[in-house]
């Protein structure tokens, strides 16, 4: 579904990718974990075209996207929840989900997929008419989600979901993140929390420096010596 080849990317001279090639196929989760500064925004904002390639190129589904503006790129379906949610704090929670479906003009549809999301989480069902900035920020990032998958995304790309969160509402994000991944939403994970990331993806790839350094299925990954001590505090 994804195909991201040789990608380089630079911020000044500051190499933030060197070379990095990865896949994502369609239904999976697919994991990137590292730790900070690594890369692993990086690769998602230039999928996006938030942030522009120096070398290499993003394919989806076949077709070269690596020159696509930002919201074109949201209407071929990859939409991305951005790290520190970035909710429209002075608008209300229905307001935010409407926003997420900019790109559609089937009214019944969105009807649908609002209900969707409030079945997803019925806490923003509760507090639709509240602001943004009211709301805790477990709720911010279920909204941040639930904005995203307004545009009815093929590929989802979740930017550090658990970050910042009590770890009872991790468990609950996570929980979520599969059962939007069972309903036939392919997923790219960022994530500071590599174990509760290896535990749902089906793979992974680990970054050090803007470098691919290993990958594989996501369970291997988990037993590996190296990703254990560095990343799992084992």
């Amino acid at each position: 579904m994804l195909v991201v080849e040789n990608l380089s990317v630079n911020y000044g001279a500051i190499k933030a990718l060197v070379n990095v090639s990865c896949r994502v196929d369609q239904g999976e989760i697919v994991a990137l974990i590292g730790a900070n500064g690594a890369g692993k925004t990086t690769i998602l904002n230039t999928i996006s075209s938030i942030v522009p390639a120096a070398a290499g190129r993003v394919l989806f589904e076949g077709e070269d996207i690596t020159k696509t503006a930002p919201h074109e790129i949201v209407k071929r379906g990859v939409c991305q929840v951005p790290e520190g949610r970035r909710v429209f704090s002075k608008m209300s929670v229905l307001e935010n989900l409407e926003m997420g479906a900019y790109i559609r003009s089937d009214k019944k549809g969105i009807a649908q997929e609002m209900e969707r999301i409030f079945h997803l989480f019925p806490r923003l069902a509760e507090r639709k008419k509240q602001l943004a900035k009211t709301l805790s920020g477990g709720e911010q990032q279920m909204l941040a989600m639930g904005r995203a998958l307004m545009s009815q995304p093929r590929l989802l790309l979740l930017d550090e979901p658990s970050m910042g969160l009590a770890p009872m509402l991790v468990e609950k994000i996570f929980e979520i993140i599969g059962e939007i991944n069972g309903t036939g939403t392919t997923i790219m994970l960022v994530e500071q929390n590599a174990h509760m990331a290896l535990s749902i993806a089906h793979r992974a790839y680990v970054l050090e420096t803007g470098q691919i350094v290993l990958e594989g299925p996501a369970r291997e990954l988990a037993e590996n010596p190296e990703v254990r001590k560095a990343y799992l505090g084992e």
